[in-house]
C-alpha cells in the first residue's frame, strides 16, 4: 500500500537530512583530525562511526514509513488479540521461595534474636578493641 505524500511529513524528512549530514560532517572532521599531527586511532575509529551514524538515521526512518505504510487490517490484528501479547506463564524459570527468619521483639528469648545480639556484642568488642 502506497503511502500519500501528506503523510511522508517535510519536517521529519528535513531533519533527517540534516541529521545524516551532520553526522558525515564530524565523520570528515573526526577524518582530518586523524591526519593530523596528533591524530590517534581513535579518531580514525570515530570516522568510521559517524558515517554508520548517519545510515541508521536513514534506516530509522525509512523503518518508521514501513510501519506507518501497514495496512489498517494489519494493525486491527494486535488489536484483535490474535498475536500474542504476554509472555507464557511457564516460559521463565520459577522464583525460589527463601524462608526469611524475622526477629520477634517481644520475645527475646527466640533463637534468631539472641544470633542477633551475640552478633551486635562481636561487633561492640571488635570496636573497643581498635579504640
Amino acid at each position: 500500500m502506497a503511502s500519500s505524500p501528506s503523510r511522508r511529513r517535510p519536517a521529519l524528512i528535513l531533519f533527517v537530512v540534516l541529521a545524516a549530514v551532520a553526522c558525515l560532517a564530524l565523520g570528515w572532521w573526526q577524518w582530518t583530525r586523524y591526519e593530523s599531527a596528533g591524530g590517534t586511532g581513535q579518531n580514525l575509529g570515530y570516522a568510521f562511526q559517524w558515517p554508520l551514524f548517519a545510515a541508521f538515521v536513514v534506516y530509522a526512518y525509512r523503518r518508521f514509513v514501513q510501519l506507518e505504510d501497514t495496512a489498517p487490517e494489519e494493525r486491527s490484528a494486535v488489536a484483535n488479540g490474535t498475536e500474542p501479547r504476554e509472555i507464557p506463564v511457564d516460559l521463565l524459570p520459577q522464583r525460589v521461595e527463601t524462608r526469611t527468619e524475622t526477629l520477634d521483639a517481644a520475645n527475646p528469648d527466640d533463637e534468631a534474636h539472641q544470633a542477633y545480639n551475640n552478633y551486635l556484642a562481636q561487633l561492640r568488642a571488635a570496636d573497643r578493641s581498635t579504640t
